[in-house]
């Protein structure tokens, strides 16, 4: 899997305390994420957080944080969108 790393400013142990995750981890960008509110959409991935099934995903040149569904295969289906990354770690 491609990169795996966190968001600038941030340490792991910071999302986890925010997003109440203990086991939120970076995951490899290496991956099909399609793009929400255009599901037909394919997104490419520059940081993505893993959380018990779901994701957070920044895309490349977008300062938006996409929230999905990590499915069995490996790709992530995004269903919402936040400004900020404080705020999407709270909306899980």
């Amino acid at each position: 899997m491609g990169g795996r790393q966190l968001p600038a400013g941030w340490t792991l142990e910071e999302i986890r305390e925010v997003s109440g995750d203990r086991e939120a981890t970076p995951l490899g960008t290496d991956r099909v994420v399609m793009g929400w509110p255009a599901q037909g959409e394919r997104l490419h991935a520059e940081i993505v957080l893993g959380f018990h099934g779901l994701c957070l995903v920044k895309a490349v040149n977008d300062d938006d944080w996409y929230m999905g569904s990590l499915n069995d295969d490996g790709s992530v289906t995004c269903w919402s969108v936040y400004g900020d990354l404080h705020e999407a770690l709270r909306g899980l």
